[in-house]
């Protein structure tokens, strides 16, 4: 199998190792398989794919999409490295409002998947990082939500002190504004679970 997927503690992510063919050219690496993945518990198949660039210190997130536009996000850092971060957003979860980070770089190569009830985002460490993203819900701006990046609620340790971000990223709510209309976000994550 060229992955090896390893469960993390929260939310059902993953963070999957692709198996690297070095050679004196360069490498070669497949970055999806659907048939393994689907054999690791990732099986809703990928239907867009996203790409940005930023610089050292730029927060993007936390984002999410609600209800049946939810969407599961397989990340990986193509240049540069990041700290991405996932919260889980299910009310009705133990685990509601803890979060967990990450190190994704290009030269570890390795990527993580986000479960669809969670809100994720993540901080550029390096001078430049372009990030890729699969989803398993096209983009939908009706659905679009998100948590405000620093809530002290749910504490995240983010590895910069004055981030760079965009106006609506400073604007989002906190979680205990966000529990009061998750709703459609929990119809969302029972349907893509």
């Amino acid at each position: 199998m060229p992955f090896r997927f390893e469960p993390l503690d929260l939310a059902g992510a993953v963070l999957v190792t692709p198996r690297v063919f070095p050679d004196d050219r360069g490498f070669f690496m497949e970055t999806y398989k659907h048939s393994d993945f689907a054999a690791a518990g990732i099986g809703e198949p990928f239907v867009q794919e996203n790409v940005s660039q930023s610089t050292r210190g730029v927060i993007r997130g936390l984002h999410f999409q609600t209800g049946p536009h939810a969407q599961g996000k397989l990340v990986q850092a193509l240049a540069g490295e990041i700290f991405d971060v996932f919260v889980d957003i299910r009310p009705e979860s133990p685990a509601f409002g803890q979060w967990r980070g990450v190190s994704l770089s290009a030269e570890s190569k390795q990527m993580l998947f986000v479960p669809s009830w969670c809100a994720h985002g993540f901080c550029v460490l390096s001078d430049r990082a372009q990030v890729g993203y699969k989803v398993t819900r096209e983009y939908a701006p009706d659905a679009e939500g998100g948590l405000i990046w620093n809530d002290p609620e749910v504490g995240i340790e983010w590895p910069v002190g004055n981030p760079i971000l965009a106006p609506r990223d400073e604007a989002w709510p906190t979680l205990a504004e966000l529990s009061r209309g998750l709703g459609r976000i929990r119809e969302g994550a029972k349907s893509h679970a």
